[in-house]
Protein backbone atom coordinates (compact mmCIF):
# COMPACT_ATOMS: atom_id res chain seq x y z
CA UNK A 1 0.00 0.00 0.00
CA UNK A 2 2.50 2.47 0.95
CA UNK A 3 5.62 2.01 -1.04
CA UNK A 4 8.17 4.14 -2.98
CA UNK A 5 8.43 2.81 -6.60
CA UNK A 6 11.13 2.99 -9.28
CA UNK A 7 11.14 2.74 -12.74
CA UNK A 8 11.78 -1.04 -12.96
CA UNK A 9 8.95 -1.45 -10.31
CA UNK A 10 11.34 -2.25 -7.35
CA UNK A 11 9.70 -0.43 -4.18
CA UNK A 12 13.52 -0.52 -3.11
CA UNK A 13 14.82 1.63 -5.90
CA UNK A 14 17.47 4.37 -5.36
CA UNK A 15 15.81 7.96 -5.96
CA UNK A 16 17.97 8.30 -8.94
CA UNK A 17 16.29 5.50 -10.27
CA UNK A 18 12.49 6.65 -9.82
CA UNK A 19 10.94 8.43 -12.45
CA UNK A 20 9.85 12.03 -11.81
CA UNK A 21 7.37 12.78 -15.07
CA UNK A 22 7.53 16.42 -16.46
CA UNK A 23 -3.47 27.51 -28.11
CA UNK A 24 -3.99 29.52 -24.89
CA UNK A 25 -7.22 30.55 -23.66
CA UNK A 26 -7.81 34.04 -23.15
CA UNK A 27 -7.14 35.68 -19.70
CA UNK A 28 -9.67 35.18 -17.42
CA UNK A 29 -10.41 37.89 -14.66
CA UNK A 30 -10.57 37.16 -10.89
CA UNK A 31 -13.83 37.84 -9.85
CA UNK A 32 -15.37 39.19 -6.75
CA UNK A 33 -19.40 39.48 -6.56
CA UNK A 34 -20.67 42.04 -7.31
CA UNK A 35 -21.85 43.95 -3.80
CA UNK A 36 -19.87 41.79 -1.62
CA UNK A 37 -18.04 43.45 1.40
CA UNK A 38 -14.68 42.62 2.67
CA UNK A 39 -15.15 41.82 5.93
CA UNK A 40 -12.97 44.31 8.63
CA UNK A 41 -10.85 40.86 9.81
CA UNK A 42 -9.22 41.37 13.51
CA UNK A 43 -5.27 41.01 13.50
CA UNK A 44 -3.62 38.26 14.88
CA UNK A 45 0.04 38.91 16.01
CA UNK A 46 0.83 35.26 16.41
CA UNK A 47 4.06 34.14 14.41
CA UNK A 48 4.84 31.05 13.23
CA UNK A 49 7.46 29.06 11.41
CA UNK A 50 6.67 26.66 9.02
CA UNK A 51 9.40 24.76 8.22
CA UNK A 52 10.46 24.23 4.50
CA UNK A 53 9.61 21.53 1.92
CA UNK A 54 11.75 18.20 1.70
CA UNK A 55 13.94 18.26 -1.08
CA UNK A 56 12.93 22.18 -1.76
CA UNK A 57 14.93 24.84 -1.80
CA UNK A 58 15.44 26.62 1.16
CA UNK A 59 12.75 28.58 1.82
CA UNK A 60 12.23 32.12 4.64
CA UNK A 61 9.50 31.74 7.28
CA UNK A 62 5.94 31.25 6.80
CA UNK A 63 4.13 33.39 9.06
CA UNK A 64 1.09 34.68 9.99
CA UNK A 65 1.46 38.50 10.28
CA UNK A 66 -1.15 41.25 11.07
CA UNK A 67 -3.47 41.82 8.40
CA UNK A 68 -2.78 45.13 6.17
CA UNK A 69 -6.36 47.28 5.78
CA UNK A 70 -8.62 46.33 2.84
CA UNK A 71 -7.73 47.54 -0.60
CA UNK A 72 -10.60 48.88 -2.62
CA UNK A 73 -11.28 46.98 -5.36
CA UNK A 74 -10.98 48.01 -9.13
CA UNK A 75 -14.58 48.43 -11.30
CA UNK A 76 -14.27 46.10 -14.52
CA UNK A 77 -17.19 45.99 -16.98
CA UNK A 78 -19.40 44.47 -14.70
CA UNK A 79 -17.35 42.56 -12.46
CA UNK A 80 -14.94 44.01 -9.89
CA UNK A 81 -10.71 42.89 -10.33
CA UNK A 82 -8.06 43.91 -8.23
CA UNK A 83 -4.97 43.49 -9.75
CA UNK A 84 -2.52 45.58 -7.98
CA UNK A 85 1.54 46.08 -9.26
CA UNK A 86 3.36 45.70 -6.02
CA UNK A 87 6.75 45.73 -7.41
CA UNK A 88 9.26 47.18 -9.71
CA UNK A 89 8.85 45.06 -13.00
CA UNK A 90 5.23 44.28 -12.51
CA UNK A 91 2.97 44.96 -15.17
CA UNK A 92 2.10 48.55 -14.33
CA UNK A 93 -1.95 49.60 -13.95
CA UNK A 94 -3.48 51.75 -16.14
CA UNK A 95 -6.96 52.67 -16.42
CA UNK A 96 -8.57 49.18 -18.13
CA UNK A 97 -8.19 46.57 -15.73
CA UNK A 98 -4.98 43.75 -16.34
CA UNK A 99 -5.45 40.16 -16.75
CA UNK A 100 -5.83 38.26 -13.26
CA UNK A 101 -4.32 35.20 -14.72
CA UNK A 102 -2.69 33.49 -17.25
CA UNK A 103 -4.00 30.09 -19.01
CA UNK A 104 -4.17 27.76 -16.14
CA UNK A 105 -1.44 26.00 -18.83
CA UNK A 106 0.86 28.32 -17.55
CA UNK A 107 1.08 26.76 -14.01
CA UNK A 108 1.32 23.23 -15.24
CA UNK A 109 4.43 21.76 -13.99
CA UNK A 110 6.80 20.03 -16.63
CA UNK A 111 8.77 16.50 -15.87
CA UNK A 112 11.66 17.26 -14.76
CA UNK A 113 14.72 16.65 -17.35
CA UNK A 114 15.94 12.49 -16.90
CA UNK A 115 12.56 11.29 -15.46
CA UNK A 116 10.89 10.84 -18.31
CA UNK A 117 10.62 7.02 -18.11
CA UNK A 118 7.89 4.61 -17.36
CA UNK A 119 7.19 3.93 -13.32
CA UNK A 120 7.87 8.29 -13.06
CA UNK A 121 5.46 8.74 -10.31
CA UNK A 122 5.46 12.63 -9.88
CA UNK A 123 3.71 16.05 -9.37
CA UNK A 124 4.00 17.18 -13.20
CA UNK A 125 0.65 18.27 -14.89
CA UNK A 126 0.72 16.27 -18.64
CA UNK A 127 1.24 19.17 -21.43
CA UNK A 128 -1.84 20.45 -22.28
CA UNK A 129 -3.47 19.15 -25.19
CA UNK A 130 -5.17 21.10 -28.08
CA UNK A 131 -7.46 23.98 -26.28
CA UNK A 132 -5.08 24.05 -23.31
CA UNK A 133 -6.50 21.05 -21.32
CA UNK A 134 -4.63 18.54 -18.94
CA UNK A 135 -2.86 15.62 -21.59
CA UNK A 136 -4.70 13.11 -19.22
CA UNK A 137 -8.00 13.61 -20.73
CA UNK A 138 -10.47 15.55 -18.68
CA UNK A 139 -13.69 17.12 -20.07
CA UNK A 140 -12.63 19.03 -23.16
CA UNK A 141 -9.53 17.07 -24.34
CA UNK A 142 -10.18 13.03 -25.29
CA UNK A 143 -7.17 12.12 -24.86
CA UNK A 144 -5.30 9.29 -23.23
CA UNK A 145 -3.41 9.36 -20.17
CA UNK A 146 0.42 9.64 -21.04
CA UNK A 147 3.45 7.28 -20.47
CA UNK A 148 0.87 3.71 -20.68
CA UNK A 149 -0.60 4.69 -17.18
CA UNK A 150 -4.49 3.93 -16.74
CA UNK A 151 -7.09 6.21 -18.42
CA UNK A 152 -8.51 8.96 -15.79
CA UNK A 153 -11.81 10.43 -17.32
CA UNK A 154 -14.50 8.25 -19.04
CA UNK A 155 -14.91 4.69 -18.11
CA UNK A 156 -12.20 2.54 -16.88
CA UNK A 157 -12.34 -1.25 -16.61
CA UNK A 158 -10.60 -2.75 -14.12
CA UNK A 159 -10.56 -6.33 -13.90
CA UNK A 160 -10.35 -7.50 -11.04
CA UNK A 161 -8.69 -11.07 -10.11
CA UNK A 162 -8.45 -13.53 -6.67
CA UNK A 163 -5.73 -15.48 -6.16
CA UNK A 164 -4.45 -17.86 -3.00
CA UNK A 165 -1.96 -20.74 -2.77
CA UNK A 166 -1.54 -23.88 -1.34
CA UNK A 167 -1.24 -23.95 2.55
CA UNK A 168 -2.86 -20.52 2.21
CA UNK A 169 -6.40 -21.40 0.57
CA UNK A 170 -9.26 -19.12 0.87
CA UNK A 171 -11.70 -19.35 3.75
CA UNK A 172 -14.38 -16.79 2.05
CA UNK A 173 -15.33 -16.39 -1.87
CA UNK A 174 -14.59 -14.37 -3.93
CA UNK A 175 -17.75 -12.76 -3.36
CA UNK A 176 -17.06 -11.85 -0.09
CA UNK A 177 -13.53 -10.65 -1.09
CA UNK A 178 -14.98 -8.39 -3.24
CA UNK A 179 -17.47 -7.00 -1.12
CA UNK A 180 -14.41 -5.46 0.56
CA UNK A 181 -14.19 -3.27 -1.99
CA UNK A 182 -16.74 -2.99 -4.30
CA UNK A 183 -19.09 -0.74 -4.68
CA UNK A 184 -16.73 1.38 -2.33
CA UNK A 185 -13.93 2.58 -4.35
CA UNK A 186 -16.17 2.96 -7.54
CA UNK A 187 -18.04 5.03 -5.49
CA UNK A 188 -15.31 7.12 -4.04
CA UNK A 189 -13.71 7.82 -8.03
CA UNK A 190 -17.38 8.70 -8.83
CA UNK A 191 -17.23 11.21 -5.95
CA UNK A 192 -13.88 12.48 -6.37
CA UNK A 193 -13.56 13.05 -9.63
CA UNK A 194 -17.20 14.89 -9.79
CA UNK A 195 -18.45 12.09 -12.10
CA UNK A 196 -15.73 12.48 -14.29
CA UNK A 197 -14.30 9.38 -13.98
CA UNK A 198 -16.16 6.18 -14.05
CA UNK A 199 -14.87 3.13 -12.62
CA UNK A 200 -15.71 -0.03 -13.56
CA UNK A 201 -14.65 -3.40 -12.01
CA UNK A 202 -15.26 -6.45 -14.26
CA UNK A 203 -14.53 -9.72 -11.82
CA UNK A 204 -13.37 -13.30 -12.29
CA UNK A 205 -15.35 -15.08 -9.66
CA UNK A 206 -13.21 -17.85 -9.00
CA UNK A 207 -10.12 -18.46 -7.11
CA UNK A 208 -6.75 -19.04 -9.05
CA UNK A 209 -4.80 -21.21 -7.48
CA UNK A 210 -1.12 -20.41 -7.61
CA UNK A 211 1.97 -23.18 -8.18
CA UNK A 212 3.37 -22.74 -5.10
CA UNK A 213 3.20 -21.89 -1.53
CA UNK A 214 3.20 -17.75 -0.91
CA UNK A 215 6.38 -18.23 0.88
CA UNK A 216 8.22 -19.60 -2.09
CA UNK A 217 7.37 -16.79 -3.99
CA UNK A 218 9.58 -14.21 -1.74
CA UNK A 219 7.13 -11.50 -1.67
CA UNK A 220 7.93 -9.15 1.14
CA UNK A 221 7.60 -5.37 1.81
CA UNK A 222 9.57 -3.64 -0.87
CA UNK A 223 9.75 -6.70 -3.24
CA UNK A 224 10.25 -5.25 -6.65
CA UNK A 225 8.90 -6.57 -10.21
CA UNK A 226 11.71 -7.64 -12.53
CA UNK A 227 11.58 -9.27 -16.07
CA UNK A 228 13.96 -12.11 -15.41
CA UNK A 229 12.98 -12.63 -11.63
CA UNK A 230 11.75 -16.43 -11.46
CA UNK A 231 9.95 -15.92 -8.43
CA UNK A 232 8.16 -13.06 -6.90
CA UNK A 233 5.79 -11.07 -9.01
CA UNK A 234 7.29 -11.94 -12.19
CA UNK A 235 6.31 -15.40 -11.14
CA UNK A 236 2.80 -14.61 -9.97
CA UNK A 237 1.96 -12.75 -13.01
CA UNK A 238 2.95 -15.18 -15.43
CA UNK A 239 0.80 -17.84 -13.19
CA UNK A 240 -2.11 -15.72 -13.49
CA UNK A 241 -1.76 -15.13 -17.45
CA UNK A 242 -1.34 -18.41 -17.87
CA UNK A 243 -4.93 -19.60 -15.38
CA UNK A 244 -6.77 -17.15 -17.94
CA UNK A 245 -4.68 -18.11 -20.86
CA UNK A 246 -7.71 -18.05 -23.83
CA UNK A 247 -10.97 -16.44 -21.05
CA UNK A 248 -9.82 -13.09 -20.74
CA UNK A 249 -8.34 -10.47 -23.11
CA UNK A 250 -5.98 -8.32 -20.74
CA UNK A 251 -5.52 -5.66 -23.28
CA UNK A 252 -9.38 -4.79 -22.99
CA UNK A 253 -9.04 -3.61 -19.96
CA UNK A 254 -6.89 -0.43 -17.89
CA UNK A 255 -5.75 -1.75 -14.87
CA UNK A 256 -5.69 -5.39 -12.85
CA UNK A 257 -6.25 -5.65 -9.66
CA UNK A 258 -5.30 -9.01 -7.39
CA UNK A 259 -7.22 -9.49 -4.56
CA UNK A 260 -4.72 -12.33 -2.67
CA UNK A 261 -6.75 -14.34 -0.12
CA UNK A 262 -6.52 -12.71 3.07
CA UNK A 263 -5.02 -16.19 4.65
CA UNK A 264 -1.52 -15.32 2.24
CA UNK A 265 1.01 -13.41 4.25
CA UNK A 266 1.09 -11.46 7.00
CA UNK A 267 -1.78 -9.38 8.58
CA UNK A 268 -1.77 -5.41 7.40
CA UNK A 269 -1.10 -4.12 11.04
CA UNK A 270 2.19 -5.81 10.67
CA UNK A 271 3.43 -5.78 7.41
CA UNK A 272 2.23 -3.76 4.25
CA UNK A 273 3.00 -5.68 1.33
CA UNK A 274 0.08 -4.14 -1.18
CA UNK A 275 1.86 -2.45 -4.06
CA UNK A 276 1.17 -1.10 -7.18
CA UNK A 277 3.45 -1.92 -10.76
CA UNK A 278 2.40 1.15 -12.84
CA UNK A 279 2.96 2.66 -16.21
CA UNK A 280 5.53 0.21 -18.01
CA UNK A 281 5.05 -3.16 -19.66
CA UNK A 282 5.25 -5.79 -17.55
CA UNK A 283 4.49 -9.54 -18.30
CA UNK A 284 3.55 -10.45 -22.20
CA UNK A 285 -0.31 -11.71 -22.72
CA UNK A 286 -1.51 -13.04 -26.37
CA UNK A 287 -3.23 -9.66 -26.81
CA UNK A 288 0.15 -7.58 -25.09
CA UNK A 289 1.53 -6.45 -22.34
CA UNK A 290 -0.07 -6.48 -18.54
CA UNK A 291 -0.01 -2.96 -17.38
CA UNK A 292 -0.88 -1.48 -14.25
CA UNK A 293 -1.54 -4.47 -11.75
CA UNK A 294 -1.97 -3.68 -7.97
CA UNK A 295 -1.81 -6.53 -5.48
CA UNK A 296 -3.77 -6.34 -2.39
CA UNK A 297 -3.05 -8.46 0.28
CA UNK A 298 -4.63 -8.79 3.59
CA UNK A 299 -7.55 -7.33 5.72
CA UNK A 300 -7.01 -3.56 5.79
CA UNK A 301 -8.25 -2.10 9.33
CA UNK A 302 -10.25 1.40 9.49
CA UNK A 303 -13.75 2.47 8.87
CA UNK A 304 -13.16 2.55 5.05
CA UNK A 305 -10.85 -0.44 4.59
CA UNK A 306 -11.13 0.14 0.28
CA UNK A 307 -9.25 3.09 0.40
CA UNK A 308 -6.11 1.12 -0.14
CA UNK A 309 -7.11 0.18 -3.34
CA UNK A 310 -7.94 3.65 -4.12
CA UNK A 311 -4.51 4.54 -3.14
CA UNK A 312 -2.83 1.90 -5.13
CA UNK A 313 -4.87 2.18 -8.39
CA UNK A 314 -3.91 6.20 -7.77
CA UNK A 315 -0.11 4.73 -8.70
CA UNK A 316 -2.20 3.24 -11.89
CA UNK A 317 -3.40 6.65 -12.79
CA UNK A 318 0.05 8.26 -12.22
CA UNK A 319 0.08 9.15 -9.05
CA UNK A 320 3.14 9.01 -6.29
CA UNK A 321 3.24 8.28 -2.67
CA UNK A 322 2.62 11.19 -0.69
CA UNK A 323 4.59 9.41 3.01
CA UNK A 324 7.93 10.05 3.81
CA UNK A 325 9.90 6.71 2.14
CA UNK A 326 13.09 8.01 2.71
CA UNK A 327 15.76 7.39 6.03
CA UNK A 328 15.41 8.85 9.01
CA UNK A 329 12.22 9.83 11.35
CA UNK A 330 9.10 10.43 9.17
CA UNK A 331 9.14 13.97 8.25
CA UNK A 332 5.22 15.76 8.12
CA UNK A 333 4.07 16.43 4.54
CA UNK A 334 0.26 15.83 3.92
CA UNK A 335 -1.04 14.17 6.71
CA UNK A 336 -4.44 13.18 6.31
CA UNK A 337 -5.33 15.91 3.48
CA UNK A 338 -4.56 13.19 0.41
CA UNK A 339 -5.03 9.31 0.20
CA UNK A 340 -1.58 9.41 -1.37
CA UNK A 341 -0.12 9.71 2.38
CA UNK A 342 -2.96 8.41 4.54
CA UNK A 343 -5.41 5.23 3.35
CA UNK A 344 -6.52 3.82 6.43
CA UNK A 345 -8.48 5.56 9.40
CA UNK A 346 -11.46 7.68 8.30
CA UNK A 347 -12.79 8.94 5.24
CA UNK A 348 -10.30 11.65 3.02
CA UNK A 349 -10.28 13.28 -0.58
CA UNK A 350 -7.46 13.88 -3.08
CA UNK A 351 -5.70 16.92 -2.84
CA UNK A 352 -6.81 19.50 -5.83
CA UNK A 353 -3.87 19.82 -7.28
CA UNK A 354 -4.19 15.52 -8.03
CA UNK A 355 -7.77 16.38 -9.21
CA UNK A 356 -6.45 19.09 -11.80
CA UNK A 357 -3.47 16.26 -12.61
CA UNK A 358 -5.90 13.69 -12.94
CA UNK A 359 -8.47 16.10 -15.20
CA UNK A 360 -11.50 15.98 -12.99
CA UNK A 361 -11.29 19.90 -12.52
CA UNK A 362 -12.51 21.51 -15.71
CA UNK A 363 -9.99 25.13 -16.82
CA UNK A 364 -12.39 26.99 -15.09
CA UNK A 365 -12.32 25.84 -12.18
CA UNK A 366 -8.28 26.54 -12.29
CA UNK A 367 -6.63 29.75 -11.64
CA UNK A 368 -3.00 30.28 -12.33
CA UNK A 369 -0.97 33.20 -10.91
CA UNK A 370 2.45 33.44 -12.88
CA UNK A 371 2.98 37.12 -12.76
CA UNK A 372 3.76 40.06 -10.17
CA UNK A 373 0.66 41.49 -8.58
CA UNK A 374 -2.03 41.29 -6.20
CA UNK A 375 -5.44 38.99 -7.07
CA UNK A 376 -8.33 38.44 -4.91
CA UNK A 377 -10.12 35.03 -6.13
CA UNK A 378 -13.47 33.80 -4.05
CA UNK A 379 -12.73 29.66 -3.64
CA UNK A 380 -14.60 27.16 -2.26
CA UNK A 381 -14.10 23.15 -2.18
CA UNK A 382 -14.27 20.55 -4.78
CA UNK A 383 -16.36 18.42 -3.41
CA UNK A 384 -19.75 19.98 -4.94
CA UNK A 385 -20.60 20.73 -1.60
CA UNK A 386 -20.51 24.70 -2.36
CA UNK A 387 -21.59 26.89 -5.60
CA UNK A 388 -21.58 23.64 -7.50
CA UNK A 389 -17.83 23.58 -6.72
CA UNK A 390 -15.21 25.53 -6.57
CA UNK A 391 -16.26 29.53 -5.29
CA UNK A 392 -17.90 32.59 -6.91
CA UNK A 393 -15.92 32.50 -10.10
CA UNK A 394 -16.23 28.57 -9.96
CA UNK A 395 -12.24 28.23 -8.87
CA UNK A 396 -11.54 25.53 -7.30
CA UNK A 397 -7.71 25.34 -7.04
CA UNK A 398 -5.64 28.59 -7.41
CA UNK A 399 -2.06 27.70 -8.40
CA UNK A 400 0.81 30.22 -8.09
CA UNK A 401 3.86 29.15 -10.58
CA UNK A 402 7.30 29.71 -8.54
CA UNK A 403 10.27 28.05 -10.96
CA UNK A 404 10.44 25.71 -13.12
CA UNK A 405 9.34 22.64 -11.00
CA UNK A 406 7.56 24.48 -8.14
CA UNK A 407 4.51 25.83 -7.50
CA UNK A 408 1.93 26.85 -4.24
CA UNK A 409 -1.47 25.09 -4.56
CA UNK A 410 -4.40 26.87 -2.99
CA UNK A 411 -7.64 25.09 -2.17
CA UNK A 412 -10.43 25.05 0.50
CA UNK A 413 -11.01 21.90 2.74
CA UNK A 414 -14.02 21.47 4.84
CA UNK A 415 -16.23 18.64 6.42
CA UNK A 416 -18.26 16.62 4.32
CA UNK A 417 -18.30 14.39 1.40
CA UNK A 418 -15.05 12.24 1.34
CA UNK A 419 -13.60 14.25 4.04
CA UNK A 420 -14.76 13.02 7.19
CA UNK A 421 -12.75 14.63 9.96
CA UNK A 422 -11.68 17.77 8.69
CA UNK A 423 -12.29 19.64 12.57
CA UNK A 424 -10.52 23.11 11.21
CA UNK A 425 -12.20 24.62 7.50
CA UNK A 426 -10.71 27.23 5.92
CA UNK A 427 -7.94 27.43 3.45
CA UNK A 428 -5.14 24.65 2.88
CA UNK A 429 -1.62 25.43 0.86
CA UNK A 430 0.60 23.10 -0.10
CA UNK A 431 4.16 23.57 -1.49
CA UNK A 432 4.53 20.80 -5.18
CA UNK A 433 7.58 20.02 -6.49
CA UNK A 434 7.00 18.10 -9.97
CA UNK A 435 11.50 16.84 -9.39
CA UNK A 436 10.87 15.86 -5.69
CA UNK A 437 11.00 11.83 -6.41
CA UNK A 438 7.91 9.64 -4.92
CA UNK A 439 7.91 9.17 -1.46
CA UNK A 440 10.23 12.07 -0.61
CA UNK A 441 7.93 14.80 -0.34
CA UNK A 442 6.54 16.02 -3.59
CA UNK A 443 4.16 17.91 -2.35
CA UNK A 444 4.05 19.38 1.40
CA UNK A 445 1.21 21.06 3.78
CA UNK A 446 2.05 24.62 4.92
CA UNK A 447 0.89 24.22 8.76
CA UNK A 448 -1.23 27.54 9.98
CA UNK A 449 -0.83 26.13 13.37
CA UNK A 450 2.61 24.68 13.83
CA UNK A 451 2.83 24.31 17.19
CA UNK A 452 -0.31 22.72 18.07
CA UNK A 453 -1.53 19.12 18.68
CA UNK A 454 -4.42 19.39 16.08
CA UNK A 455 -7.80 19.80 16.48
CA UNK A 456 -9.46 17.17 17.06
CA UNK A 457 -11.22 16.47 20.28
CA UNK A 458 -10.32 12.71 19.95
CA UNK A 459 -7.00 12.05 17.85
CA UNK A 460 -7.37 9.24 15.43
CA UNK A 461 -4.44 7.35 15.75
CA UNK A 462 -4.53 6.97 11.67
CA UNK A 463 -4.35 10.50 11.10
CA UNK A 464 -1.53 12.60 11.77
CA UNK A 465 -2.92 14.74 14.05
CA UNK A 466 -0.90 18.07 14.05
CA UNK A 467 -1.79 18.72 10.32
CA UNK A 468 -5.33 18.53 11.17
CA UNK A 469 -5.47 21.93 11.86
CA UNK A 470 -3.28 22.65 8.81
CA UNK A 471 -5.68 25.19 6.94
CA UNK A 472 -6.09 28.94 6.99
CA UNK A 473 -8.53 31.06 8.28
CA UNK A 474 -9.52 34.79 8.12
CA UNK A 475 -6.98 37.27 9.86
CA UNK A 476 -4.46 34.52 8.83
CA UNK A 477 -1.48 35.29 5.98
CA UNK A 478 0.86 32.58 4.45
CA UNK A 479 4.13 33.93 3.18
CA UNK A 480 6.83 32.24 1.65
CA UNK A 481 9.27 35.48 0.92
CA UNK A 482 11.98 32.87 -0.89
CA UNK A 483 8.84 31.86 -3.10
CA UNK A 484 7.50 35.28 -3.74
CA UNK A 485 4.63 34.27 -2.66
CA UNK A 486 1.93 35.36 0.48
CA UNK A 487 -2.12 34.19 0.72
CA UNK A 488 -4.26 36.20 2.78
CA UNK A 489 -7.79 34.50 3.82
CA UNK A 490 -9.90 37.76 4.03
CA UNK A 491 -13.07 36.06 5.05
CA UNK A 492 -15.04 33.09 5.40
CA UNK A 493 -18.66 33.09 3.16
CA UNK A 494 -21.77 31.25 4.58
CA UNK A 495 -21.88 28.78 1.90
CA UNK A 496 -18.64 27.96 3.04
CA UNK A 497 -16.62 29.74 -0.23
CA UNK A 498 -13.18 31.73 1.13
CA UNK A 499 -12.24 35.05 -0.16
CA UNK A 500 -8.92 34.95 -0.29
CA UNK A 501 -5.72 37.79 -1.51
CA UNK A 502 -2.54 36.59 -3.55
CA UNK A 503 0.49 38.49 -3.66
CA UNK A 504 3.32 37.74 -6.10
CA UNK A 505 6.25 39.52 -6.57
Amino acid sequence: MRHPRSAAGDPAGSPADRGIPHAPRVPRLARIRRGAQICRIHRTHRTHRISRPAGAASRSLARIRPLPAPRAPLAAAGALALVLATTPGAPALTGAPLPATPSPAACALPVADGHEAHGGLNEAIPLPAAGGAPAYGGPDSGSAAPSGYAPTTGTVLALTLFIDFPGSEATLSTHERFAEFFPATTHYFADSSGGHLRYQPVPVHRWLRMSQPFEAYGIDRGTGWYPDDPQGYNRLMGEIVAALAGEVDFAAYDLVNVLATPEAGPPATEKVLSVTFPGRPLVPTPSGPLRNVSFIWSHQPGESPHRVLVHENGHAFGLPDLYWTGTGSALPLTGHWDVMEQDWGPSNDLLAWHKWKLGWLDLTEVACVRYAGVTEFVVGPTDGDAADGGGDDGVALVAVRTGEHSAVAIEVRAPGGLDQVVCRPGVLVSWVSSETPSGFGPVRVADATPDSDGCQDDPHPQVTAGLTDAPFVPGEVFRDDDAGVSVEVLAAEPDGEYRIRVSRW
